[in-house]
């Protein structure tokens, strides 16, 4: 009884943990980008620069629909900003641009934990579809090594999202430095981008964090099911 009792407080505590992330990454997101910077340019015209800078003029940056959105694309080496990132000239919309062309150069460099992370793709696609299956098959049937198994599934995950802490911070490391390489920000403005940049990269260590606490509790019910 206890162990449920644990267990809810965990489930509880890590949907708190994700709510108070988005809050903080979506409240940094609206101050920012309702402040201009002095400079004025655009996400698209801070991308193009610091991408041609870098010799990367084949990767291409496009606008897409939504509302944090933005993502750099790999596979198809595509920086894809959304609306208000892309024709903004807010610093949230220069930092966001500049953040994803991070990850552009890092792919342009080999970066070690982005290509990590990349071969581990496959592994978490196939660990998020049957990790669940097989914790609930096993929850229902009373085996509790295929709960652990779908367990262990899920540690795939939690390996994903703990190596792809480095990858976001060293993204906007990259970023911060390009823009002021070519002085699109001044120092209080460079000040004001690392504040949401560092809210963005709070969402990634709520996420480890809650994923953890997920992973605990799973571990909890499936050995007091075996009792």
């Amino acid at each position: 009884m206890n162990n449920y009792m644990l267990s809810y407080g965990l489930m509880f505590l890590g949907l708190i943990i994700t709510v108070i992330a988005d809050l903080y990454v979506r409240s940094s997101y609206k101050k920012y980008k309702q402040v201009d910077s002095k400079k004025g340019l655009s996400g698209f015209e801070v991308a193009r620069h610091i991408l041609d800078k870098n010799g990367l003029k084949d990767v291409h940056v496009v606008e897409v629909k939504g509302e944090l959105t933005d993502h750099y694309d790999p596979t198809r080496k595509v920086v894809r900003l959304s609306e208000p990132i892309f024709k903004g000239t807010s610093i949230a919309a220069v930092s966001v641009a500049a953040h994803e062309c991070g990850h552009a150069i890092q792919d342009s460099d080999q970066y070690t934990y982005m290509r990590i992370r990349s071969k581990l793709v496959p592994a978490v696609n196939f660990s998020s579809k049957f990790g669940y299956l097989a914790i609930m098959i096993g929850f229902i049937s009373g085996m509790l090594k295929l709960s652990i198994f779908g367990i262990g599934l899920l540690l795939v995950m939690l390996l994903f999202q703990l190596i792809t802490l480095p990858v976001e911070f060293d993204a906007s490391r990259r970023g911060k430095e390009e823009l002021d390489k070519m002085h699109a920000l001044d120092s209080s403005e460079l000040k004001q981008s690392a504040s949401m940049l560092r809210a963005a990269a709070f969402t990634y260590v709520a996420s480890l964090v809650t994923t953890l606490l997920e992973i605990l509790r799973l571990a909890l019910i499936a050995f007091d099911r075996d009792r």
